[in-house]
């Protein structure tokens, strides 16, 4: 397989990063094989635009990438010929969301509680303290993590009968909830999946080359993205099983966690397919 026509997207907390210490060290003699072939490596996160910024540019990705769970993809301005269908300018490059800002699910948070007294918090009403503890992010990192523009994640703290009545709750008032691996993620319907097709398609249109699809993750949120990947890869975790995954070929998982699992199945991969 030719390498310049497959494209990455990968899950960053657990995946790329290692799920304590947030490292990328391990998988780095791989970007840098990744780069040297051109081969787009594409961040397809939870995390929000500000955090993927800073983090991109620590990590020496300078192309596209995907935050808050497929709420909206932001490409380079040159990345591709032509500027990507259905995108605007914004915040320094072509951005295509997929649902409402973080306000409209704001308001429905504050209708549920009432119900739900003292069972939940989430991001907005935590302080910079409260969100550190719950992530084992520094306080530069929190910051960032804080300024989301699409959805809103909720710490749950009631028991998990609650927890399923609360999803529910959310859902029949038209949210589209998500449970990651440390929040349950507020907001509308995307998935990492969808923002992976539309990437897709757009690059085939603008490449006219057949390109294969490669995604890795390790949680729930991951499965939309790895269902609509041409190869999924589960990468092993320390704290879960890997999410199940419905298709029945080229679904690959890790030995190895984290970024140790990401190099370890991309290097696999890639060299099955020379």
């Amino acid at each position: 397989m030719d390498q310049s026509s497959t494209v990455i997207f990968t899950d960053m907390d657990g995946t790329l990063l290692d799920h304590h210490t947030y490292s990328f060290a391990a998988a780095q003699p791989t970007l840098d094989a990744l780069a040297e072939r051109g081969v787009p490596v594409i961040p397809n996160t939870s995390k929000t635009f500000a955090e993927m910024t800073e983090l991109r540019e620590k990590i020496g990705l300078n192309g596209p990438f995907v935050v808050e769970n497929g709420a909206a993809a932001y490409i380079p301005h040159g990345f591709f010929k032509q500027k990507p269908a259905g995108t605007i300018w914004q915040d320094g490059f072509w951005c295509k969301s997929f649902i409402s800002s973080k306000g409209y699910w704001l308001k429905l948070l504050e209708i549920v509680k009432a119900d739900f007294a003292g069972e939940f918090t989430h991001f907005s009403e935590m302080s910079t303290e409260d969100l550190m503890a719950a992530t084992g992010l520094s306080e530069d990192e929190a910051r960032l993590a804080a300024k989301r523009q699409f959805g809103e994640p909720v710490m749950w703290l009631g028991s998990e009968i609650r927890k399923a009545e609360f999803i529910e709750s959310v859902r029949e008032r038209g949210a589209t909830p998500l449970e990651g691996g440390r929040f349950i993620h507020i907001s509308g319907d995307c998935t990492k999946g969808k923002a992976l097709s539309w990437f897709m398609e757009e690059y085939q249109r603008q490449s006219a080359v057949t390109a294969t699809s490669i995604a890795l993750g390790d949680g729930k949120n991951d499965i939309a993205m790895m269902e609509a990947a041409d190869i999924a890869v589960r990468i092993a975790s320390p704290t879960h099983e890997p999410p199940p995954v419905d298709k029945k070929d080229n679904v690959y998982t890790s030995t190895q966690l984290g970024p140790e699992g990401w190099t370890e199945m991309l290097t696999q991969l890639l060299s099955l397919k020379d």
